[in-house]
């Protein structure tokens, strides 16, 4: 007996460690204590809104991994369904909903990704369109049935927007009972999410005794701020870095964060991995230590992590190559961009077709922030337009690329 209960406060410490919230632990240690030894059903839901997945997924992953790696039973939730209504948490507006083909081509992305985290042949992997797509009308009045407007905006973002006068869609008000409805689907145990999500798990938590389950319990994580220093690190700010980047562009972007973030960023994401750098932070933290080397440490191990060994060592060499010596990568891409009408073409439109610049708006950031040059000479003019010939094009330390504008 004593040998169980000592094994329940083990897990329960590995469950515990990065947490920010955890609902439910009493009801928890006695799933862990029960005698039938059933492993528990824990579940994390993401919604494939864009085809990435990022550093800051991977917090909560690690979590789930955790519990794999101590005998439960992971759920990997893709939240195909949802991704259609939009969670808008933490947002002062409307996300727009997505069509059903955007969605697939996203979902199809997301497990090849987890693999880089969770074994996921040892997991369950489950789409909430499987239960929400055959639900009936009467049964999805009856999900609804089962929670108040009023307590759906007590929901902080739901809150604030209500007392702004900015409009909330009633899809926006669903979602977190479809969510909820979830946990109901897959009998879960435990939930997992940002600390952006505490309400909508609470409320799974509240649906589940409504359809006579025993109630989930729930962890939150912190969220991970992303490579500008300022916000939750999300794809829609350009602020992340993603699972599939590139060995030298995921290197590089570590090597981008501001100092100050150092400290959360290896205590989120090397929970349990990185623990032989904690003296370091400590002494960054107290005033002392050597933040490049820290973050250079850093950057290694994010590569090393998602792409081996060999590709941080030439990520590594990559960087002082390019960055610190400001010499060229030793393959630079070439482009061919075709005259507009009047004999040129504009910087902005060459960057996205040659640099893989999102949009004009990113672009004309890039040039405002003194970080495109042209030939070596920094561009300060977002409108400028080039006529035929050859340009070496560079945005920030580490994209490059020789176009030659010429006619169609």
């Amino acid at each position: 007996m004593k040998g169980r209960k000592a094994e329940v406060e083990r897990q329960l410490e590995r469950i515990r460690a990065g947490a920010d919230v955890l609902v439910g632990e009493e009801d928890l240690r006695a799933r862990l204590a029960d005698a039938s030894g059933r492993p528990l059903r824990v579940k994390l839901g993401m919604d494939p809104s864009t085809p990435d997945l990022h550093l800051g997924h991977t917090i909560t992953l690690e979590k789930l991994r955790i519990f794999q790696e101590l005998g439960h039973s992971p759920i990997f939730l893709v939240g195909d369904f949802t991704a259609r209504i939009g969670d808008p948490t933490g947002k002062k507006k409307t996300r727009p909903a997505l069509a059903a083909d955007e969605v697939r081509r996203n979902a199809e992305t997301y497990v090849a990704q987890v693999r880089k985290v969770l074994d996921v042949d040892r997991a369950e992997v489950r789409y909430n369109s499987e239960w929400m797509d055959r639900m009936a009308p009467a049964d999805f009045v009856r999900l609804c049935s089962h929670y108040t407007v009023a307590r759906l905006l007590e929901r902080d973002d739901f809150a604030k927007r209500h007392r702004e006068g900015v409009p909330i869609s009633l899809h926006e008000l669903l979602y977190p009972l479809v969510q909820a409805y979830d946990s109901v689907a897959l009998q879960a145990d435990v939930e997992l999410g940002g600390s952006d999500q505490l309400f909508n798990l609470l409320v799974g938590r509240e649906i589940q005794r409504n359809y006579g389950q025993p109630p989930q319990a729930v962890l939150t994580h912190p969220l991970l701020v992303g490579t500008d220093g300022k916000e939750k690190m999300s794809k829609s700010l350009g602020n992340t870095i993603g699972l599939t980047d590139p060995p030298e562009e995921m290197y590089g972007r570590a090597m981008s964060i501001p100092d100050a973030l150092l400290p959360a960023w290896i205590r989120l994401l090397g929970t349990g991995r990185w623990d032989d750098l904690l003296p370091a932070v400590a002494e960054l933290e107290a005033g002392r230590g050597e933040p490049f080397q820290l973050k250079q440490t850093l950057a290694e191990r994010l590569v090393e992590r998602f792409h081996g060994q060999g590709a941080a060592k030439s990520a590594l060499a990559h960087f002082q190559r390019v960055v610190r010596d400001r010499e060229l990568p030793d393959e630079v891409p070439e482009a061919r961009v075709a005259l507009q009408n009047d004999g040129r073409v504009g910087l902005l439109d060459v960057m996205r077709e040659t640099l893989g610049v999102s949009s004009n708006a990113e672009a004309r950031r890039l040039v405002q922030q003194g970080a495109v040059e042209l030939d070596g000479a920094r561009v300060a003019d977002p409108a400028l337009r080039l006529g035929a010939g050859s340009y070496l094009l560079r945005a920030g330390r580490r994209r490059f690329a020789r176009v030659r504008v010429e006619e169609g």
